[in-house]
């Protein structure tokens, strides 16, 4: 089975989350974390501060890993580096994704969680 390497930028601030709906591909509509895959000599880090740059025009800091996902969807693996980020500058303007939503912790679960990235929401409340 194929393995995609890929990242996601859980974003927060005034204890809230930023959640993204996907705007394309097979799991469209389904909710995730904002983020793409690692390209040839990048390091997570750095993936994650471009995928954001690209999908939202906002620059981020990289704070901590959360967790690594490994989650076998029918097609692939995904092998998922969650990193806790904050926002240096820019206004999260969505430019391939449907819809967002700023989550509390009440709220976490509010939402249609793609099945890899709701496997990282207890630790996300644990953290708000």
């Amino acid at each position: 089975m194929k393995t995609l390497r890929v990242v996601a930028a859980v974003i927060h601030a005034e204890g809230k989350v930023f959640a993204t709906q996907r705007g394309y591909g097979e799991y469209k509509d389904g909710w995730e974390f904002p983020g793409g895959k690692i390209e040839v000599g990048e390091t997570p880090e750095d993936a994650v501060r471009r995928e954001i740059r690209e999908e939202l025009d906002t620059d981020i800091s990289v704070e901590e890993l959360i967790d690594t996902i490994e989650y076998d969807y029918p097609n692939f693996h995904l092998s998922m580096d969650c990193f806790w980020c904050e926002i240096v500058c820019g206004d999260l303007n969505l430019k391939e994704h449907e819809a967002a939503r700023w989550l509390d912790k009440e709220s976490l679960y509010s939402v249609d969680w793609l099945p890899a990235d709701i496997s990282i929401i207890e630790k996300i409340k644990e953290k708000l």
